[in-house]
């Protein structure tokens, strides 16, 4: 019994030896060409707001004309009504791939004028449109509001999260689907998310060792697939190679400063060639104390008011930090560590370093 548990443990240590470190399935790492969502727009009104409505905003009396024009109500010429209980409003939704006339997606309605609150209100049908003009959908619904906003007659109020846009869950019917051409293509393409010539290849090595001869690589984001013919194959072989895990490249080397929170971000394959970096800080501190001096008894004298001003200068112990040819991230951090550096003078140190070729990593500004 001991022999049979020592070999099974064996063999599931040689089969996670086998696994490559940091393996990624392949659709973790891109997407078949055609198979994304798609963004929809529209243009509607919400009516039933307690009186948080845009009141007599032009766009909300227009629209108001053709949701009554669409009931068989013609309101008269020269009529302006008060609108405070409707407010008109951007629709936005995601259509996503293979959607099916009569499937329901989520809406997300915003207000586009002078609307304080959407809470309460209803969508009253409108049409959500695509990139190419088409109408792909039909809105409609009631809104749930995360946001609140309470005012006072004084002009004093409190405003909880944005009670100005809204979400309908299931608020539209999908109505046109959009053409992918998955099962008409000969080829699907595969799109990397990250430009990668050597992931691209190793990507092309794994799905044709499951399926010989199938992949080609096109360039670095782009592989070409040749797919079997019949929706119920292709599906099958596209879940097959979705589940193979890959190890994709190393990362090129790079450093992100954010340099309006002073936010710095150096990933592993950050690699210095030798260098010396000296720190030192001059702090100088300038303090007024103004001494009142009173003028003697029966002098006929003036208070008046002297300046004394006290100059100090501090300069902060300078350190050497050498850092070896090929030190990675930790030595990296520890060095500028026992500089006692913030995170501003982190940045500094880091360009000069680049400046004097001796980090070998792409600096990224944001």
């Amino acid at each position: 019994m001991r022999r049979i548990i020592s070999f099974l443990t064996l063999a599931l240590l040689a089969l996670l030896a086998a696994v490559p470190a940091h393996a990624e399935r392949i659709r973790d790492l891109g997407s078949f060409d055609g198979v994304r969502p798609n963004q929809l727009t529209g243009y509607g009104i919400v009516v039933g707001l307690d009186g948080t409505g845009d009141d007599n905003f032009e766009y909300v009396t227009q629209a108001m004309r053709g949701v009554s024009g669409r009931l068989g109500l013609t309101l008269p010429p020269g009529v302006s009504p008060g609108l405070k209980n409707a407010a008109a409003v951007i629709i936005t939704a995601e259509l996503p791939a293979f959607a099916k006339p009569g499937q329901t997606i989520d809406v997300t309605v915003s207000t586009i004028g002078r609307a304080k609150s959407l809470r309460g209100g209803s969508l009253v049908l409108a049409p959500l449109y695509g990139a190419d003009g088409k109408i792909y959908g039909m809105a409609q619904g009631n809104l749930a509001v995360g946001g609140l906003g309470v005012s006072g007659r004084d002009g004093s109020k409190v405003t909880v999260n944005v009670p100005t846009v809204g979400r309908i869950a299931d608020g539209a019917t999908v109505e046109l689907a959009v053409a992918t051409g998955f099962d008409s293509e000969q080829e699907l393409r595969f799109n990397l998310h990250n430009a990668d010539f050597q992931t691209a290849s190793r990507v092309r090595d794994a799905i044709n060792a499951r399926y010989p001869g199938s992949a080609r690589v096109i360039d670095g984001v782009t592989l070409a697939i040749v797919m079997p013919f019949g929706s119920d194959l292709r599906a099958e072989m596209i879940a097959g190679i979705e589940m193979i895990e890959v190890r994709p490249a190393e990362t090129p080397a790079r450093v992100i400063v954010n340099a309006r929170t002073g936010t710095v971000v150096i990933n592993s394959a950050v690699r210095l060639a030798p260098a010396a970096i000296s720190h030192g800080r001059l702090v100088v501190r300038i303090e007024e104390s103004p001494v009142v001096i009173q003028p003697a008894p029966l002098s006929r004298g003036q208070t008046a008011v002297e300046q004394s001003t006290t100059i100090t200068i501090e300069q902060a112990e300078d350190r050497v930090a050498l850092m070896p040819g090929g030190a990675n991230l930790s030595e990296v951090v520890d060095a500028l560590n026992m500089l006692g550096v913030g995170a501003g003078d982190l940045v500094v140190i880091l360009e000069a370093l680049k400046q004097a070729g001796a980090l070998q990593a792409e600096m990224v500004i944001l």
